[in-house]
């Protein structure tokens, strides 16, 4: 008999199921905005201070919604705009001067680079050199096998919605969920260890500073291989800019067991609308008409180990 998963997955497959998807989507496409998604070459530092925008009931500074990172995707975690290294495939458009793409995620140190320990390096290297022809598991990223992104790689990652409850803020990631406690709860025993962590957060003004453990560090950076280990401290700072629009993500790593330092990662990110083009990279999320209402919706995934990939979504077929 076959499961409810099985009979999803075999809908996902079929022409049919495959046509009705492109129909909805296309009926979709008047609502979406016609702002193409373009990663910036730059980005602007937000100051930590007051909050003097919208807040919700229970005092917390109004945030929720649709985000995307600015300046690139998961490929290259310190060269954001600059591919993966040694992809037997490059862009067919030339990368230009470093100087002219984004600036590593790394902003301190000043090198732009993590500050790994030798050994730590040459295993980053080892994985970034086998990553385009893998021979052995250790050298297959735990996102292609549909593994959550982690911390931090989920805000580099299709783009997520932010929700925020009384004592919560929660991020839905295309690859998970992470829910960060406000309500002064200790962290979890340090023998649990959980892909997307533990985290404990507060407000100052504009800014949510979270603290993060229990990292199991399965999860990588990014396709170029920098890692933490079960041992990492994550200090975060969500820091939103006065009209709510941006924020940057700062965070420092300390690790002394793969570290030779503290550093300290920046992401900035966009708040995303109806009045943004869809983007399946950077934007992932369907438009629908609910009256004079443009309704934005996550698709379910259906991705799974050894089945399907993230670009495919489970749809109803058209009725016959």
């Amino acid at each position: 008999m076959k499961t409810a998963f099985t009979i999803l997955l075999a809908l996902a497959l079929t022409p049919l199921a495959q046509a009705q998807q492109n129909k909805q989507q296309q009926s979709q496409k008047p609502l979406a905005g016609t702002d193409r998604i373009r990663f910036e070459p730059t980005y602007t530092l937000i100051d930590s201070g007051k909050w003097s925008g919208k807040r919700l009931p229970d005092g917390q500074p109004d945030v929720e919604g649709h985000w995307s990172n600015t300046v690139g995707n998961h490929n290259n975690w310190t060269d954001p705009q600059g591919g993966i290294p040694g992809d037997p495939a490059p862009p067919r458009k030339p990368l230009g001067p470093r100087a002219e793409r984004a600036p590593s995620r790394v902003t301190d140190p000043a090198s732009g680079e993590v500050p790994f320990q030798p050994w730590a390096k040459a295993a980053q290297e080892d994985f970034l050199k086998n990553f385009h022809n893998p021979t052995q598991p250790q050298y297959i990223e735990p996102l292609a096998r549909c593994a959550p992104a982690g911390v931090p790689k989920s805000f580099i990652w299709h783009g997520y919605e932010i929700r925020q409850y009384p004592g919560y803020v929660v991020f839905l990631f295309n690859s998970g969920t992470r829910i960060i406690h406000l309500d002064g709860k200790p962290h979890l025993p340090s023998s649990i260890k959980l892909w997307n962590a533990d985290s404990r957060g507060h407000w100052e003004g504009n800014t949510l500073v979270v603290d993060v453990t229990n990292n199991n560090s399965k999860a990588l950076f990014g396709r170029t291989g920098e890692f933490a280990s079960e041992n990492v401290h994550i200090t975060e700072r969500y820091i939103f800019s006065a009209d709510g629009q941006r924020y940057n993500y700062v965070a420092t790593f300390d690790d002394p067991s793969v570290y030779t330092r503290p550093w300290t990662a920046t992401i900035p990110a966009k708040r995303r609308t109806e009045k943004d083009a869809v983007d399946g990279w950077h934007y992932e999320v369907a438009l629908n008409q609910a009256g004079k209402q443009s309704v934005i919706e996550r698709d379910e995934r259906i991705c799974t180990e050894n089945n399907i990939g993230f670009g495919h979504v489970a749809v109803t077929p058209a009725p016959r």
